[in-house]
């Protein structure tokens, strides 16, 4: 029997095999386009491999791909049916005990057992990457801090996957509010691995919940060549650097980044990147900046998926578009495919998309279908009980905000004053800096009749503002 290098016994995996796993955790946190392949070469040379099949189970539903999922749960059956579980490791058996949970939709037995995997295995480095990405596709921001903030003690600061670990962590400082820590956290693991793209993101993430939209765009152009390209997180990070960008009111660039690098004719047609279109082309669309020609080819994509009720956060993206797009009817028929799917729910325990379709998936579905038909008082009134449990259909702040803004822009124009003004009043203590909140908060002086307070506000709004930013 084989073990990695930190000495996790592996069976039915030869030497080769092992090459192959170790090659593929460092491709998992580099978010190489290739691990795809490593992971078919691990398996092709050790077919019978448990670590293997986790791997491959895990690539198949971390993407939120539901065709993915779908024949990575086949292959994984295959796997399963005659397995002698009694010759594994234990902790091999958990690592299949997790994925097979996480391919029958159960997230919640997933997590915990991955974190049963890291308590006792806090070197297990699959379990960490696995655990860390599930609490944030389920929103579960403690989680996404703690799972390896528990696990780092155990790590030698000289291995050469410490780094990663900590652009890990800063993700998870950062969605719990620790921006100074998480971003000096950051610039630590980026200081061992420069081209660690999720610790580069995870920086962003710090600048943009500070409103530190010139330094994070400062802090992408000096690392231009380890993320613009050729990762699979090129596109989000495209993604943030747009949402600098929108911050100074540069539109032109916007559209210019957008074009270039985050949806074209030769993007594919994959979920997470037609969010990140979806969510940028909607922040232009509450400002009423029409951009019908662009949302017509992100609701084509969405189309083309043709996806079922798989992952309630991808719906509601496919259904900015749809609206964006002006294809109101197509995105009610996503909401009536998803109501009668919940409504065929069998007894006894059922997929976690079918909460977060339930909760918070459908109403946020139904309020971008309202803002669409211009009716913003059932936006408002479908938004507010649930603002402060987004994260139950996964995402960050940072994503999960285009669902905040349009329930300000729904109070602005419903003429919901006092809500609006204590939405505002939240949002601008908790960012000051934000030319958004301070341009929406003239627009509410003005709506009230306070020409002298919307002025400060504009004002305001425009001295944020007028930081530029570098080039594409």
């Amino acid at each position: 029997m084989t073990a990695d290098r930190h000495g996790h016994a592996m069976t039915d995996t030869g030497a080769e095999a092992l090459g192959h796993y170790e090659q593929a955790l460092d491709d998992l946190l580099f978010f190489r386009p290739r691990i795809e392949e490593t992971s078919k070469a691990l398996l092709a040379a050790a077919p019978r491999s448990p670590i293997g099949h986790a791997l491959a189970a895990y690539l198949g539903v971390l993407g939120t791909e539901e065709q993915g999922a779908a024949a990575a749960k086949k292959t994984f059956t295959a796997f399963r049916t005659g397995l002698d579980i009694d010759r594994l490791t234990p902790r091999e058996r958990m690592h299949l005990a997790a994925a097979e949970a996480w391919l029958d939709g159960d997230y919640r037995t997933a997590g915990r057992t991955l974190g049963e995997i890291a308590v006792a295995h806090p070197r297990d480095l699959l379990a960490l990457f696995a655990g860390h990405h599930h609490d944030f596709l389920t929103g579960d921001a403690l989680r996404l801090r703690d799972r390896v903030g528990g696990a780092l003690d155990a790590w030698d600061e000289d291995d050469p996957h410490y780094g990663p670990l900590l652009g890990m962590y800063t993700f998870g400082l950062e969605e719990n509010g620790h921006y100074e820590h998480a971003e000096q956290t950051g610039l630590a693991a980026l200081e061992r691995h420069p081209h660690d793209v999720w610790g580069i993101h995870g920086v962003a993430h710090t600048y943009e919940m500070r409103g530190r939209f010139v330094d994070g765009a400062r802090f992408l152009d000096a690392r231009t060549d380890a993320w613009s390209e050729g990762t699979l997180l090129t596109v989000h990070n495209w993604w943030h650097y747009a949402l600098y960008t929108l911050e100074t009111g540069d539109t032109a660039r916007v559209l210019d980044i957008h074009d270039a690098a985050v949806h074209h004719e030769d993007s594919g047609d994959v979920a997470m990147e037609l969010i990140d279109a979806a969510a940028l082309l909607w922040r232009l669309y509450l400002a009423d900046d029409d951009q019908g020609a662009r949302w017509a080819a992100v609701a084509d994509a969405w189309e083309r998926r043709d996806d079922g009720p798989h992952y309630a956060f991808n719906d509601a993206h496919a259904v900015m578009a749809y609206v964006g797009a002006g294809r109101l009817a197509r995105a009610e028929r996503l909401i009536a495919d998803r109501e009668r799917w919940l409504a065929a729910t069998p007894a006894g325990p059922a997929p976690a998309n079918r909460a977060m379709t339930a909760g918070v998936g459908l109403p946020v579905c139904r309020a971008l279908v309202a803002y669409g038909r211009r009716d913003f008082a059932a936006v408002t009134d479908l938004l507010l009980p649930i603002r402060h449990r987004l994260n139950d259909f996964g995402g960050s702040h940072a994503q999960r905000d285009a669902v905040q803004r349009t329930l300000v822009e729904a109070a602005l124009r419903a003429d919901r004053h006092d809500l609006a003004g204590t939405l505002l009043s939240e949002r601008s203590r908790l960012r000051p800096i934000c030319p958004y909140n301070w341009s929406a908060k003239a627009r509410l002086a003005e709506r009230a009749g306070d020409p002298e307070r919307a002025a400060v506000a504009r004002e305001r709004a425009r001295v944020q503002a007028a930081g530029r930013v570098g080039t594409v």
